[in-house]
């Protein structure tokens, strides 16, 4: 009786574990995919709210938290607070996370890419060089090796660099458009660079010795500008359309997928995060906020944080 009893439990236990699973699975069915929600108060940033990426636990930093020249921290559920004053006339843009969970901020005024260690919050210069218009935006290769845009906004025109491990520096193109947003596919093999001003999305090889090739346009548009974008673990591409107020996801290959309001109409960036990493956080500069929308596959850098894990 007593055997019976318990393998009777088991199989009710059974029953109530497939059900949970059912029940999660309908719900997300029934998730609204590609719909923004806010995530912060207006107003909670300025307007020069940029960034924005994840650590591995899940929290978003962007810049310009409340005020000029600072980080700001955002937990999951929305509760933003500052996170770090950046030095002297330094000023953030573009975010990016090494593997060894180390943050890289795009210094625009300063002509530097800065180091942030999360335990002890310290900021120091990881590169310089004077011959930076102003780096904007930052990715980050498989190995590590950080890329960054560097527009000339006055003159129309742009640069790109590469940026070692040793905080080395060298430019890998002059002559661009107003280069911006910038991304480096899941197998580290593109390169992907849009222009502002000039409405065009270029794709590059990279070269075993990381330099660019091949240089090929991946997708023009005919109206409004573009900031940042990032890749999802597909390869999709995630561009913001300054501007339009829109997020565009394109296949590797340039093919519009589908276009997301994002509830104001100057996005300036956007990264991936959350529990499964299919939560999409846009920062939006008119309404000086983060929004947010669920997507169907994660984010490539929420990827490679489980990768790390694993």
């Amino acid at each position: 009786m007593k055997d019976s009893l318990t393998t009777l439990m088991g199989i009710l236990a059974l029953l109530v574990c497939l059900a949970g699973e059912s029940l999660d699975a309908a719900e997300r069915a029934q998730e609204k995919l590609f719909v923004a929600t806010p995530l912060t108060a207006p107003g909670s940033f300025t307007s020069g709210v940029e960034g924005p990426a994840c650590d591995a636990k899940g929290n978003l930093y962007a810049v310009n938290f409340a005020k000029q020249q600072t980080i700001g921290r955002v937990t999951p559920d929305g509760q933003a607070s500052l996170f770090v004053e950046l030095p002297g006339k330094s000023t953030g843009n573009g975010i990016c996370f090494d593997r060894a969970g180390r943050m890289y901020v795009a210094d625009y005024v300063e002509h530097n890419v800065l180091r942030v260690d999360l335990d002890t919050r310290a900021v120091t210069v990881f590169a310089h060089n004077d011959a930076m218009n102003q780096p904007n935006d930052v990715a980050i290769a498989p190995d590590d090796t950080l890329y960054a845009s560097d527009p000339n906004w006055k003159e129309g025109t742009g640069q790109l660099w590469r940026i070692d491990t040793d905080g080395r520096t060298e430019r890998l193109a002059e002559n661009m458009g107003t280069a911006n947003g910038i991304e480096v596919s899941p197998d580290g093999r593109t390169l992907y660079v849009n222009e502002s001003v000039q409405r065009n999305i270029w794709a590059f090889d990279l070269t075993a010795e990381r330099r660019l090739a091949n240089k090929r346009l991946l997708r023009k548009f005919e109206d409004h500008g573009f900031d940042g974008m990032r890749c999802d673990a597909d390869g999709n591409l995630y561009v913001t359309r300054y501007g339009k107020g829109t997020v565009v996801k394109l296949s590797p290959a340039g093919k519009i997928l589908r276009e997301i309001d994002v509830l104001g109409p100057n996005p300036t960036n956007v990264c991936f995060g959350g529990a499964d990493g299919c939560t999409a956080y846009v920062t939006e500069a008119k309404k000086q906020r983060i929004v947010q929308f669920r997507v169907d596959r994660p984010g490539l850098a929420w990827e490679r944080w489980q990768a790390k894990k694993r």
